[in-house]
């Protein structure tokens, strides 16, 4: 990591992992820690009052659970630069996808190595979604396969060609990809998916490929 460090909040009821977090990040000069909670409800306060690049949330807490702490932080634009990657125990986890449509950016393992979470936060705090786009598609694949749909994104005022690359970009295909297979330049395709975040109201790529897939655009296991 290089320039100013990036700027981490800490949450996990477990002290002993907060604690070797704490020790991982802050012994890398690119980033710190700025604040620390146990729960949900100790993070939205910590968060609101730091106003980190990144929060490491846990998933599974006392009083307030990760995922509505996510959904609350998300909600409030004083905090539209924060991001959320959450902490968690299985890859598969059905919370994991439920905290990414709350709008969180992405998930790590708790066994991550030292060097990979470091990689982690520096991807985040740059604005990446932590998923390689086809592992994020199998994740929600993997989760609305025994989950009823539930159409919630604004789909009707898409136009034609924004339905077409959030068709692709919900099957996992890079800008490179999605450019090539309608053949066009990828600035344009940079140019409909940043109409795609706004009109969906989506952080980042994680949700556009959720709303991919919860507007019915692509049938799960399909």
């Amino acid at each position: 990591m290089n320039g100013t460090p990036v700027r981490v909040v800490l949450v996990d009821d477990q002290d002993l992992l907060r604690r070797s977090l704490a020790l991982v990040i802050e012994a890398d000069p690119g980033a710190t820690v700025v604040g620390e909670a146990r729960d949900g409800v100790e993070a939205i306060a910590v968060v609101t009052a730091t106003v980190p690049d990144v929060v490491l949330m846990d998933v599974r807490m006392p009083r307030l659970d990760g995922i509505e702490a996510t959904r609350r932080l998300c909600a409030d634009p004083a905090l539209a630069g924060t991001r959320i990657l959450m902490l968690s125990m299985f890859e598969l986890d059905e919370y994991v996808y439920l905290a990414l449509r709350a709008g969180a950016s992405g998930f790590l393992l708790k066994d991550t190595s030292p060097a990979d979470l470091l990689t982690a936060i520096t991807r985040i705090s740059a604005g990446e979604s932590l998923f390689a786009p086809t592992i994020l598609s199998r994740l929600v694949e993997h989760y609305l396969a025994s989950t009823p749909l539930r159409p919630v994104a604004p789909m009707a005022q898409l136009t034609e060609r924004e339905v077409e690359v959030l068709r692709l970009v919900g099957r996992g295909r890079s800008n490179d990809q999605i450019a090539s297979q309608l053949t066009i330049s990828i600035k344009t395709v940079k140019t409909h998916i940043t109409h795609l975040l706004a009109k969906l109201a989506a952080r980042d790529r994680a949700q556009l490929v959720i709303a991919a897939y919860e507007s019915g655009l692509i049938a799960p296991r399909s």
